[in-house]
C-alpha cells in the first residue's frame, strides 16, 4: 500500500471538504493505493453525528463520494464529478469508533462515464455502509486548465497496513 500525494496541497483557495488537509470544518481525508483499489482511514469526531454517538449519514455519503473521486484521479489520472450515487445504510457507527476503513475501485468503465463501488467498513471490519458512484470524467486537458490536475503520485515507499 502506498500513500497518495495529495496535488492540489498548497494551491492557494483549494478548501476542499472532502480531502483538503487545511480544511478545519471539513473531513480531511487521505487515500493509499493498494493494488486496484483506493483505500482511506478516517477517525470519526463527535461533531460529524447524527444521533447520539453514531456518524452522520450525511457524512457516511460525504465519504464515499469523496474517495470515488480519488479512483478517477488516481486510477484514471484525471478528475470528473460525480453525476450518480445510490448509497445504502447496513449498520451504524459509532463517532467512539477509533477508525473507519473505505475502500473503492472501478467497476465499469464506459468511454467518459465510470462506475465504482465503495464500501465503508467500521474498526471490526463490518460493512456499514456502501455506494455506487457514477462519474462523468473529464478530459486530461479540461482537468488540468479548469481543476489545475496535472497528475497524480504516490509516495515511493511501500508501507505496512494501517489496520
Amino acid at each position: 500500500m502506498k500513500k497518495i500525494i495529495n496535488p492540489w496541497k498548497g494551491l492557494e483557495g483549494y478548501n476542499c471538504f472532502g480531502c483538503s488537509p487545511d480544511n478545519e470544518s471539513g473531513v480531511r481525508m487521505e487515500f493509499y493505493e493498494d493494488g486496484d483499489e483506493i483505500v482511506s482511514i478516517w477517525k470519526p469526531r463527535p461533531e460529524f453525528q447524527g444521533w447520539l454517538n453514531t456518524l452522520h449519514g450525511g457524512i457516511q455519503a460525504v465519504l464515499l463520494d469523496e474517495i470515488c473521486a480519488w479512483v478517477v484521479i488516481c486510477k484514471l489520472q484525471t478528475t470528473g464529478v460525480t453525476s450518480k450515487m445510490e448509497t445504502r445504510y447496513r449498520k451504524p457507527i459509532s463517532t467512539n469508533d477509533s477508525h473507519v476503513v473505505l475502500r473503492a475501485s472501478i467497476r465499469e468503465v464506459k468511454r467518459n462515464i465510470i462506475i465504482i463501488d465503495a464500501k465503508l467498513y467500521n474498526k471490526d471490519g463490518e460493512l456499514c455502509s456502501d455506494a455506487v458512484c457514477t462519474y462523468f470524467t473529464f478530459s486530461k486537458e479540461k482537468a488540468e486548465k479548469e481543476m489545475y490536475f496535472k497528475e497524480c503520485k504516490v509516495e515511493p515507499e511501500e508501507l505496512l497496513p494501517l489496520i
